[in-house]
């Protein structure tokens, strides 16, 4: 740790950052116009990380902003039955999300640092906010008639600052000698001195100890999903019911099976997971929901294969496609070339096997797995969703492309 770190002390704003997101949703210096730079104070990493982590919350808040006014959420407080002194947690729905009596989409993200509205911080701090937020699945499901419901499940607990303890006084000291007390005391201040410059020294900026302050009936990720199915999910008016699960949101999701099989049976009728960390072995989840999840899920996976191509998977439980390769089309002033299922890469050309990508590459494909689900559902028909017949479709979709 070095002695001369700057002070921990970051701007609260964006414009603070003096940074701002421009007409493509991408984070650009106002002046410069570049992209963000982490390493912003060469040889301080503690410190540059305190500077990501502080624009990070500023993102949080303003990716909220956006889930109530450009998607039109409504922003609600649980557990709904919370006393005024006790911490709180929330969660956004669609005006609809209640009552909308046909399709209802539920949004999970995965672990970590983010937040409702968000699949990855750092997609949004260094790609842009339609690869890095939920806001282009809302705004499509919006506009597709799905009522939409966007959980929280990393907002578990609020944080307060630990209370100092008070030092104990001894017992009686009036039977110490006044001589031996007064050395007892110039001891203990100059051990104390000693040990406040080399922690100062260790840890130029000793950050205040925090206690956590766990929310009723939703202190983890799991125990979230079941208190949003239970008190909202659940008493909605949809005959259908869509979940995107991302990463351990699928874990949290196949939790919530685990714990409210029946229910999710007669009311889901689809779910999309992507990159999901669940698995059915460690979860214990038993052979009926297996087999559900066989005919009712898919996950997209981080994969060296065309989008949508199926993917071997050691579990017995939902199929895997791959979530990674776009079909790239060239436009020439008097030609058009189809160059076909291409791989993307971080700059957007070629090839990426990342984790993060995988709700946003997988993103159209979702929505047609949805509609699929929903109009065999209409028919009394379950979605086939083998691997021979993700194979013939890319085979089909491939031969087609060839022949434009």
């Amino acid at each position: 740790m070095r002695k001369d770190e700057p002070p921990l002390d970051f701007p609260d704003t964006l414009e603070g950052f003096e940074y701002a997101f421009n007409e493509k949703g991408q984070l650009r210096h106002i002046k410069t116009g570049e992209p963000f730079v982490f390493n912003y104070r060469e040889d301080l990493h503690r410190w540059n990380q305190k500077r990501y982590e502080a624009l990070g919350e500023i993102i949080t808040k303003y990716v909220y902003e956006l889930l109530e006014k450009e998607c039109h959420l409504q922003k609600v407080s649980i557990p709904v039955d919370a006393t005024e002194s006790e911490p709180k947690s929330f969660i956004f729905m669609s005006e609809d999300a209640l009552t909308n009596p046909q399709k209802l989409m539920v949004l999970i993200h995965g672990s970590g640092v983010v937040r409702a509205g968000q699949w990855a911080r750092r997609l949004i701090i260094n790609e842009d906010l339609d690869s890095g937020t939920q806001i282009p699945f809302i705004k499509r499901a919006v506009d597709e008639g799905y009522g939409v419901i966007v959980l929280n499940p990393n907002e578990n607990y609020i944080e307060v600052e630990k209370p100092k303890m008070r030092k104990q006084s001894s017992a009686d000291g009036t039977d110490e000698p006044a001589e031996k007390r007064e050395r007892k005391d110039r001891v203990s201040k100059e051990t104390k001195k000693r040990r406040d410059f080399y922690e100062k020294y260790r840890n130029p900026q000793k950050e205040k100890e925090m206690m956590q302050l766990f929310i009723r009936e939703n202190g983890s990720p799991e125990e979230h999903a079941v208190y949003v199915w239970d008190h909202f999910i659940a008493q909605s008016a949809a005959e259908s019911v869509f979940f995107v699960a991302h990463s351990y949101g699928g874990l949290a999701f196949v939790e919530l099976m685990i714990q409210r099989e029946a229910d999710v049976k007669s009311k889901v009728t689809a779910v999309a997971l992507t990159d999901s960390v669940h698995n059915v072995w460690h979860q214990e989840a038993g052979k009926t929901i297996r087999e559900w999840m066989r005919e009712n899920c898919c996950n997209w996976v981080s994969s060296s294969e065309p989008l949508d191509t199926s993917v071997e998977s050691m579990l017995p439980d939902c199929p895997r496609v791959s979530a990674v390769y776009n079909y790239i089309i060239c436009t020439s002033k008097n030609k058009t070339t189809h160059l076909g299922l291409i791989p993307e890469t971080s700059d957007g050309r070629a090839g990426t096997d990342r984790h993060e990508l995988t709700s946003w590459k997988s993103f159209p494909s979702i929505f047609k797995f949805f509609a699929e689900a929903s109009q065999a559902k209409s028919s009394s028909q379950k979605p086939t969703l083998t691997r021979r017949s993700h194979r013939i479709k890319h085979e089909e979709l491939v031969k087609r492309l060839r022949k434009t």
